[in-house]
C-alpha cells in the first residue's frame, strides 16, 4: 500500500511540475509574439516603401497615409492568413467609400501569391514584398516575425493597434469605430 502512495506522489509532483513548465512557456510565448512599441511613425520607413503589385505596377505606401489604413502581413503557406482574407475583402468592400483603406502585403513568392489570386482574387491592393516584407513587418513590431500580423493606422499615420495573429470581425469592427 505505501508503494502505490509513492508512486502517486510521484506521478503527482511530476504532473505538477510539467503543468508549471507549460505555464512557464506559454508565457513567454505570449510575451515573445507581443507586438512591440513603434516610435514616430508618422515618419517611419513604411510610408516611402514601394511594392510591385501582381499585375506589375507599383504599389506606393505613401499613397495611403492619411487615410485610416489596415495593413496586413500574410503568406498562401499561412492557413489562418488565408482564412481571414475573405473577411478583410468583405471590410474593405463594405468600407472603402468611408475612407477606410486596406493593403496586403505578401511574405512570399510572387508566382505563389498571383497563383493564390486567380483562384481567390482580392478586390483591394496586394503588394509582393516577400522576404524583405518580414524586416518592414518587424519594424512596425512584429518582434517574432510570425503571420498573419496586422497593423491599423489612423488618418494621422500613428498606429492604433498592432495584432499577431488571425483578425476577427470583431477587430475590424472596433478599427472602423475608433480610427480616426
Amino acid at each position: 500500500m505505501n508503494n502505490l502512495n509513492s508512486n502517486a506522489s510521484r506521478r503527482n509532483l511530476l504532473l505538477g511540475a510539467g503543468a508549471a513548465a507549460a505555464v512557464a512557456g506559454v508565457g513567454l510565448s505570449l510575451w515573445r509574439f507581443e507586438p512591440k512599441a513603434v516610435a514616430n511613425v508618422q515618419s517611419h520607413p513604411v510610408w516611402s516603401q514601394q511594392f510591385e503589385n501582381p499585375a506589375g505596377a507599383v504599389l506606393s505606401m505613401g499613397s495611403f497615409k492619411g487615410q485610416p489604413l489596415l495593413l496586413n502581413f500574410w503568406a498562401t503557406w499561412c492557413p489562418p492568413c488565408i482564412e481571414e482574407l475573405p473577411m478583410i475583402n468583405a471590410f474593405w468592400r463594405e468600407n472603402a467609400p468611408n475612407g477606410h483603406q486596406v493593403v496586403a502585403l505578401a511574405i512570399d513568392q510572387p508566382s505563389a501569391v498571383r497563383r493564390f489570386l486567380e483562384r481567390q482574387p482580392l478586390a483591394f491592393p496586394v503588394g509582393l514584398a516577400g522576404l524583405e516584407g518580414t524586416n518592414l513587418a518587424k519594424s512596425l513590431g512584429n518582434a517574432a516575425g510570425g503571420l498573419p500580423f496586422t497593423v491599423f493606422f489612423n488618418s494621422n499615420g500613428s498606429i492604433w493597434r498592432q495584432k499577431m495573429g488571425q483578425l476577427t470581425q470583431a477587430d475590424l469592427d472596433e478599427w472602423r469605430r475608433n480610427s480616426v
